[in-house]
């Protein structure tokens, strides 16, 4: 157990959150934890199915005098987003996840935590190893491939799974129960590029946006956080006229970025002109953005002249582009108020050898708005030649306040705490929607306990609210019936 979590409760709880956090499991790279969860599985005599894409499904029989009760599931996702701070060493295909703990907060050592989503893993691993835990027959539904498309929750399948009720612990805010979430779809353009000799004569220079707080592209959206990608286009398309020869910004297609670079050539006589123009804009966004991201930095340096790059007029034609694109809160639900509905994240930017890639993602409550903001970004690409085409879309889940799942939680809740729940809408995508899509008569909610800046390298999760939502969890389960 790493020194990060010693002391803390519940005991077994954080050990397993410790285990875990040594075992690389970055999207795609699951095997290491679905090996743990059979281990775990066949220490505890306890029932383990793997499914035709990976995803574990492990069962536990009711606790003495609950037999009769409905089975339960408990569910959450194996793979964590990895993003480090720039210039670390870390490396997610081996190294483990180094723990910090900060007065109430854990957090990760320059790197993000992965208490999205192992905190469930860990809750759910506590619970199917207590032997005195109350509770009907229940069932861990552990999915592989959350953060890059859902995958594991596209192929759950009927046959595996016994339970009607899904208690779903991917939220990031206690005393929240959440009913319904966005659907979402994501846009990948291609801009294709001729490389040329640059002019001998020319200067070149690394533009560099950084020290953004970024975050998770739902959870974090109504932040008004800077996109790096949004601020080098914001700079380039008044720049004079220059050719990129490298360009990248962002990581994750569900992750604000934080960092972008352009490496550019321009006229020499045109860097006085360039960095004059640096100074203004980052005058501009310090003040823009003094409170979200205080620590917004732009840099310019000098750079060795490449023998090549695009020619000017894509180079502009693009940064142009994601100048005008969509980044942000398009509108705010009607029905649910304080609660975005439809909102864009232009995620990934790349040059590569045969052209500029874009990746970004859009979610909406409403599947129609969905489409239409995902369609009129596309738009902006289309108008400059790229190819675009459209991937990943999956369901919203539509909110039922009086679901008898819901019901019991509300109950519970307020049975343990004191306190009544919200119950609402989440704009970040949770699997709840394609599970409910998936398992005919499936009942969800979602709930989880208090986490901050998921997604990014500052992500902290409160360990006093890791303890209330395990007690609150199990005594959910005492009371279902």
């Amino acid at each position: 157990m790493q020194s990060a979590v010693q002391g803390l409760k519940p005991e077994n709880l954080w050990r397993y959150f410790s285990e875990l956090s040594d075992i690389p499991r970055e999207s795609g790279n699951e095997e290491g934890v679905r090996q743990f969860l059979l281990a775990f599985a066949k220490e505890h005599n306890l029932e383990a199915v793997v499914d035709t894409i990976g995803n574990v499904i492990i069962r536990k029989q009711a606790y003495k005098g609950y037999e009769d009760r409905p089975w339960v599931a408990l569910q959450g996702h194996m793979d964590m987003v990895c993003v480090k701070e720039e210039g670390s060493s870390h490396d997610f295909a081996k190294d483990p996840i180094k723990l910090v703990r900060d007065g109430d907060f854990l957090k990760a050592d320059k790197t993000t935590l992965g208490g999205d989503n192992g905190i469930a893993i860990a809750l759910v691993l506590d619970i199917l190893a207590d032997p005195d835990c109350k509770h009907g027959p229940i069932e861990a539904i552990f999915t592989v491939s959350e953060e890059t498309g859902l995958t594991g929750a596209f192929n759950v399948e009927q046959k595996h799974i016994n339970s009607r009720l899904m208690i779903n612990l991917d939220s990031e805010e206690e005393g929240v129960l959440y009913i319904g979430c966005a659907g979402g779809i994501e846009v990948r353009s291609f801009l294709p590029v001729t490389w040329s000799k640059v002019d001998p004569s020319g200067k070149a220079f690394l533009l560099t946006a950084n020290g953004m707080l970024g975050g998770h592209s739902g959870a974090e959206i109504h932040q008004q956080r800077a996109n790096a990608i949004k601020v080098v286009a914001r700079v380039l398309h008044q720049a004079p006229d220059f050719q990129v020869f490298k360009a990248e910004g962002g990581t994750k297609r569900n992750v604000i970025p934080s960092v972008c670079m352009a490496a550019v050539v321009v006229k020499a006589e045109d860097e006085h002109a360039l960095r004059a123009l640096l100074e203004k804009v980052q005058a501009e966004l310090s003040g823009e953005y003094e409170l979200s991201d205080p620590g917004l930095t732009l840099s310019l340096t000098e750079t060795a002249l490449p023998e090549r790059a695009v020619d000017c007029e894509t180079s502009r034609r693009f940064f142009t582009a994601l100048y005008a694109a969509h980044h942000g809160v398009d509108a705010m639900s009607m029905s649910i108020p304080g609660i975005v509905e439809t909102s864009s994240n232009l995620a990934i930017m790349r040059l590569e050898e045969d052209g500029f890639k874009v990746i970004s993602s859009h979610r909406s409550s409403v599947l129609s708005a969905r489409d239409d903001i995902a369609h009129r970004f596309a738009s902006v690409f289309t108008l400059i030649g790229s190819h675009v085409r459209f991937e990943g879309a999956y369901p919203s889940w539509k909110p039922n306040p009086h679901s008898v799942l819901t019901g019991f939680c509300a109950k519970a809740y307020e049975e343990y705490s004191g306190k009544k729940p919200t119950i609402t809408a989440i704009h970040a995508g949770l699997e709840c929607g394609i599970i409910n899509s998936r398992i005919e008569g499936m009942d969800s909610v979602s709930f989880g306990p208090d986490m901050y800046d998921v997604h990014s390298v500052k992500e902290r999760l409160s360990i006093s609210s890791v303890e209330r939502i395990s007690g609150f969890t199990r005594h959910l389960l005492s009371i279902i019936e």
